[in-house]
């Protein structure tokens, strides 16, 4: 198991390396970029020179060359000395050819050097750092609830199946898939949150601003009460999957003739259900961990986190991309993908875990 460990881990280099190879090249076709978006700003403002007088790193620009999008021929910029548009180029690294761009980035990336924000004058590592708390929040506690919820319900549809107590907990998860996770969001807001109704839950924010004066046991209760709303909104419709999911599975192995084989030995019903069915029938549960964490981290978090007013990586990737921000951009690629690809080989564990029949290192050779 050690040796496909480390093979996995090998793997995630050319893996990570062919994800921001994919991404950098559309990037290179996305119409704007970060010169196109200050030109705009500028002649908004009027002032060209105002905000530009000082050096590169007073732009803070001085790191990310490797990081610059596609050259434009900046038609917006008629009226602005050619000059000025050459330095820009220059600062942002738009005079370097795109394959030169990359390499350097990535050659950064290895020292784990990602550059500084074209626009929040800050380093990308600090601002990752800063964010990620609040994404793996949101993707860890709703992962965590959504499979404590769903297994034993699942397993309990199974064995009822058909039962009036199937009937309705199906209608509910039914309903609970269908509602978008935004307007569950909004919901919560209107009734627990001083939308409307009652004022249960704070509005935005981790924790309160007197956090760092409150007891160990405040703290705790503080950060629980914060999240409460924004992890029930997450766990919505990965809790109505990873259910019928369970339900579908125990289903298909209760069916199988080694369950009938234990049955007509004389086995109690509980000693077949969990201890022959389950870790057959939790295999495919297992197997959609990561697809559950990686969606809530990267895909619901962008909205939750908004309407939450919630500082996380998918708020900051979603702005950095409005704003053309490419050392944030691809910073928080290269984080999210890192993430991604250490959690399947997490979930790769868990298989053998559940079921130690299972041998990947010998299934490879």
């Amino acid at each position: 198991m050690g040796a496909y460990i480390l093979r996995r881990l090998l793997l995630v280099i050319p893996t990570l390396f062919g994800i921001m190879v994919i991404n950098f090249a559309l990037v290179q076709f996305v119409p704007g970029g970060p010169i196109e978006q200050i030109i705009a700003q500028q002649q908004g403002q009027g002032d060209v020179f105002g905000s530009f007088s000082g050096s590169g790193s007073d732009m803070g620009l001085e790191n990310n060359s490797a990081s610059a999008g596609p050259q434009g021929d900046y038609a917006g910029a008629r009226g602005l000395p050619p000059e000025f548009i050459a330095q820009l180029e220059k600062e942002f690294g738009f005079d370097k050819p795109p394959v030169e761009r990359f390499f350097t980035m990535m050659g950064n990336y290895l020292r784990l050097d990602f550059g500084e924000s074209y626009f929040r004058k800050a380093d990308v590592i600090d601002l990752v750092i800063d964010r990620l708390p609040v994404s793996i929040t949101l993707g860890l506690w709703s992962t965590l609830i959504a499979y404590l919820i769903s297994i034993p319900l699942g397993i309990r549809k199974a064995v009822r199946d058909g039962s009036r107590f199937d009937t309705w907990t199906s209608g509910v998860i039914i309903a609970a898939y269908a509602i978008p996770g935004f307007l569950f969001a909004i919901l919560l807001l209107v009734l627990f949150a001083g939308g409307s109704y009652w004022r249960i839950f704070p509005l935005r924010g981790l924790t309160s601003d007197n956090f760092d004066q409150l007891s160990f046991f405040g703290q705790v209760k503080d950060y629980l009460w914060h999240i409460a709303l924004p992890v029930i909104a997450s766990t919505i419709s990965s809790f109505a999957t990873l259910t019928l999911l369970t339900k579908n599975s125990f289903l298909d192995e209760i069916k199988k003739h080694y369950v009938m084989t234990a049955r007509a030995k004389g086995l109690s019903e509980r000693r077949v259900l969990y201890g022959h069915v389950f870790r057959n029938a939790m295999l495919i549960v297992i197997a959609g961990f990561p697809a559950v964490f990686i969606g809530v981290f990267f895909g619901g978090s962008i909205i939750i986190e908004t309407l939450f007013s919630l500082e996380g990586l998918g708020r900051l990737g979603y702005e950095a991309a409005v704003a053309r921000d490419y050392p944030i951009i691809f910073g928080s690629l290269f984080v999210f993908g890192l993430i991604g690809l250490v959690v399947g080989i997490l979930s790769d564990l868990m298989y053998v875990f559940v079921d130690p029949r299972i041998d990947f290192e010998r299934r490879e050779g």
